[in-house]
């Protein structure tokens, strides 16, 4: 009663300011980030007075959260705006129960040419540069690098960036995929030429389409297996970029179109850039429903994460399937960090519906083969029996490698929907010497980018019950709602037991050790994603040892000795830190004549 009566005067005496507000449990659990344009109006809307209770007119989820909540915090800021991103961040970064959690919030990269160059080249970038010296065409959700590989394939461009500095013509103008002006006096014309050919192959994937197949079949013909199957790859991945729509504008218009459907267990979010009336690309996420759904809020965040912070070169309207309440809000934010006028538009009939029609068509496919997909995963049997708080739909495994404290390397491995996703993994060269270190300075490292990368809904360590504290504190510290579970060998005789198959590995959760026969599904996934990250580890512990070997062979050759070596990496770290470091500062560690043998040697 006395928690209740303190909340409640905390919300009689909130202020009438713009700002994020934060719900926690009893255990001081974070439970929701909200936003407002005045804190004390919003949050008085939660409740009920005398005494304090949900307010009546809340949904189940919000009411549900509300009976939990046991304590609130806040934090005032400038504007609404400002309320709006700090928002966001704190999601993204404390991932609460009952807020949704939308991890795709990457940078989507562009084709662009830089004319300012005398012989401009096709690149791609994640980063846009203000100017009209430089034209961007997309974003692009997936085969980019194929579109601009293939434009070299086919148009007869300065096909790398150190071409023009060797000064003569290279085996690429000897194969005709190149003029060669390193060498040879070629016109302007003749080049803009090849190069406004690669602009309509951009613009036009089905023109460029055909003319890969049309290559493909020369290949075949030509008994060149090889380059005909990287053709064939390369031109599934283009047609695969975006959904396929017979719909014409006749027009150059742009849109950026954001759908949503869902049933009762998967909700799909699907996102369409169309540029100069041709959809260019597409992507979806795919999020499971729980009691904390909100298909506006999801919808919302989705616009925001696209947006927040980056440089767009097209301000184009955002076409939407349902209407948001926070659309002025939103507009507004568009219009700050774009520049331009930004319109948030759910159209009801013309072209524009045809659209975002077409964009839901496929979104409700996309839900349909998630339907028929046979569940691969333990998800709910794995929240039930680590009695976690969350669904472990995103996991994180982390373990780290070593030999005798030198190469140490700390891998992460990441398991989503079913699948290992490959270009979530990351590797980490550690500077700690021992074991615990170097898992404690890992895990610090992972939990500093929770904004920029955020946190999955389980961590899995490579350890036991003190390894799963030093995990369990890491995440306290940042305020994020993480489970963790670590997983051990068996120890027989004080020796590590790893007979395949027969290893009877123990997990260690917040409740205490669990074992679990050898033949538990539940365990062999664990196990698996366990072994995953060991593997992981494991190669880049020896790539990064050989490089070292390489490197101390090469100074030791100049007349470095082993021991001064050392001495060396014990104070920099890295042979990356040795070559950065300046002559004072390696002078200070051994002396003035090796200080200039490792200059010499690095440059």
């Amino acid at each position: 009663m006395q928690n209740r009566d303190a909340l409640a005067e905390k919300i009689k005496n909130l202020p009438k300011s713009p700002g994020v507000y934060q719900y926690f449990d009893a255990e001081g659990r974070l439970l929701y980030v909200g936003k407002a344009k005045n804190l004390a109006n919003r949050v008085k809307s939660y409740w009920n007075f005398n005494p304090l209770r949900p307010s009546g007119n809340l949904s189940p989820r919000i009411t549900k959260m509300i009976l939990e909540a046991a304590n609130l915090e806040y934090i005032v800021v400038h504007s609404e705006h400002d309320a709006l991103l700090l928002e966001n961040s704190l999601i993204k970064q404390l991932n609460p129960k009952y807020n949704i959690l939308l991890r795709d919030d990457k940078t989507y990269p562009y084709i662009y040419i830089d004319y300012t160059q005398p012989y401009p080249r096709i690149e791609i970038t994640r980063k846009v540069i203000p100017g009209k010296e430089r034209k961007y065409f997309g974003p692009y959700s997936v085969g980019a690098r194929d579109i601009v590989d293939s434009v070299y394939e086919l148009c007869k461009l300065v096909q790398k960036k150190s071409c023009l500095k060797g000064g003569r013509a290279c085996l690429f103008y000897q194969i005709k995929k190149c003029l060669a002006p390193c060498e040879f006096d070629v016109p302007k014309a003749l080049y803009d030429a090849e190069l406004q050919k690669a602009v309509e192959y951009i613009k036009d994937k089905k023109s460029l389409v055909e003319k890969l197949e049309e290559k493909m079949a020369f290949y075949a013909e030509e008994l060149r297996f090889e380059e005909a199957a990287q053709l064939r790859d390369r031109i599934e991945k283009i047609a695969r970029s975006s959904i396929r729509s017979d719909i014409d504008l006749a027009s150059s218009e742009n849109y950026d179109i954001f759908v949503i459907t869902h049933d009762d267990k998967k909700a799909v979010l699907v996102r369409v850039f169309m540029r100069e009336g041709k959809i260019i690309s597409s992507a979806h996420d795919v999020v499971s429903v729980k009691e904390n759904f909100d298909e506006q809020e999801l919808l919302a965040h989705s616009i925001l994460n696209f947006y927040a912070h980056k440089i767009h070169p097209v301000a184009a309207p955002v076409l939407t399937n349902i209407a948001l309440d926070e659309e002025e809000m939103l507009q507004e934010f568009l219009m700050q960090e774009v520049g331009k006028k930004a319109k948030i538009i759910t159209p009801k009939r013309g072209v524009k519906k045809q659209l975002v029609d077409l964009a839901l068509l496929n979104a409700k496919e996309i839900l349909r083969q998630e339907k028929r997909k046979k569940s691969v995963s333990f998800e709910e049997e794995l929240k039930e029996l680590l009695e976690l708080e969350h669904t472990p739909e995103r996991i994180e495994c982390f373990d780290n490698s070593h030999m005798a404290g030198k190469a140490s390397v700390g891998a992460m491995v990441v398991w989503e929907n079913g699948a290992f996703v490959k270009e979530a993994y990351r590797h980490y060269h550690l500077n700690a010497r021992d074991e615990y270190a170097q898992m404690r300075e890992m895990l610090q490292r992972r939990a500093e980018r929770f904004e920029s990368e955020p946190p999955p809904d389980l961590w899995l360590i490579d350890g036991g019950s003190t390894l799963l504290k030093l995990a369990t504190d890491i995440i306290q510290s940042s305020g994020a709602n993480v489970d963790v579970v670590a997983i051990s060998k068996e120890k027989r005789e004080s020796k590590t037991h790893r007979a395949k198959g027969k290893a009877k590995d123990i997990l260690h959760t917040h409740k205490g050790e669990l074992r679990l026969k050898e033949s538990d599904k539940r365990l062999m996934f664990l196990q698996r994603l366990r072994d995953e990250a060991h593997r992981f580890a494991i190669t880049f512990h020896q790539k990064t040892k050989l490089k070292l070997d390489q490197e101390s062979e090469l100074l030791r050759l100049k007349g470095i000795s082993h021991a001064k070596i050392k001495r060396l990496l014990d104070y920099f770290g890295t042979f990356e830190a040795i070559k950065e470091a300046s002559f004072e500062e390696i002078s200070s560690i051994l002396n003035v004549k090796d200080a200039k043998i490792i200059k010499k040697l690095y440059g």
